[in-house]
C-alpha cells in the first residue's frame, strides 16, 4: 500500500494539492498510479481543495483521527511548530501518510511543499 499525506494551509485550492502530490511523486521516481489513497488528518477532512483533489486522482481520502495522528508522529521526519499547534503531531502529511499505510509503513522521505500544501509519501507492505 502507498499513501500520499496531505496537510495544507486553510482553503488551499486543489491545484496546489495536485501540485504537492505531483512533486512528491517525482521526487522519489512515482507515477501517481503507485498511489492506493490519500490521507489527512480530521481537522483537514472537509478542505474543499484536498476533497477535489482526491476527486480528480479517483483516489479514497482516508481520515485519519487524532489518536492516530499521535501514534504516528513519533516516526515523522518534519516538525512544523504550526502542525504541532494545530493538529498535535509535527507533520500531518507524514502522519496522516504512516498512520493510514499501516503500522508497518515508513516514510519515503521528508514531506515536499509546495505554496500552502504538504505532501509525503509512505508505504507498506509489499510496496515497501
Amino acid at each position: 500500500m502507498m499513501v500520499a499525506g496531505i496537510g495544507c494551509r486553510k482553503g488551499a485550492a486543489h491545484e496546489d494539492i495536485l501540485s504537492a502530490i505531483e512533486t512528491a511523486l517525482e521526487a522519489h521516481g512515482l507515477a501517481v498510479t503507485a498511489l492506493s489513497a490519500l490521507a489527512t488528518a480530521t481537522l483537514k477532512r472537509d478542505e474543499p481543495g484536498i476533497l477535489a483533489a482526491a476527486r480528480r486522482l479517483d483516489l479514497p481520502l482516508l481520515v485519519v483521527d487524532n489518536a492516530s495522528l499521535a501514534g504516528a508522529a513519533p516516526r515523522t521526519l518534519s516538525h512544523s511548530q504550526a502542525s504541532q499547534e494545530a493538529a498535535g503531531t509535527p507533520s500531518v502529511s507524514e502522519a496522516s501518510a504512516l498512520a493510514a499505510a499501516g503500522a508497518d509503513a515508513t516514510l519515503l522521505g521528508p514531506r515536499i511543499s509546495v505554496g500552502p500544501a504538504t505532501c509525503a509519501i509512505a508505504t507498506s507492505g509489499a510496496t515497501a
